[in-house]
């Protein structure tokens, strides 16, 4: 199986599975008192979904063979150990932006200071709404 869009939509499917056998442990409730087990088998769920549209959508189009960059997991994974110790140390928002700028040289395109601001203050906006909104006990600041 040399097919990265094959393979792409295998992973999120057994990804979905993984996490949404473990929510059924928990009490699901319902949508008017929700259990702890509640959103990440909805989330599971859709991400069962796009992985059957994804595995589906690899049959009728072209096959592109699948490469492993090592460099570019390395930076990916040195950003999110960059988050988890500036978010320990100094707070997470701080953490969110360093996560977002040290991610970015894994990409293709040229660097962009202004994209990463803008990509930093997306995620930052969704986590003060995760904090606020949702009552997620998160040290923002």
């Amino acid at each position: 199986m040399n097919d990265r869009n094959l393979a792409r939509g295998l992973f999120l499917v057994a990804i979905s599975l993984a996490f949404g056998l473990t929510a059924m442990r928990y009490p699901i409730g319902g949508f008017d008192r929700a259990g702890p087990g509640l959103f990440p088998l909805m989330v599971a769920g859709l991400l069962l979904l796009i992985g059957v549209i994804t595995i589906m959508r690899s049959r009728f189009i072209r096959r592109e063979p699948m490469e492993f960059n090592v460099r570019n997991i390395g930076v990916i994974l040195a950003s999110l150990c960059a988050f988890s110790l500036v978010s320990q140390f100094v707070n997470m928002i701080v953490g969110i932006v360093v996560m977002v700028f040290v991610a970015s040289f894994a990409g293709k395109t040229r660097y962009s200071v202004v994209r990463n601001l803008k990509i930093a203050a997306g995620l930052v906006c969704v986590a003060l709404a995760f904090q606020k909104l949702l009552g997620f006990n998160l040290p923002l600041y």
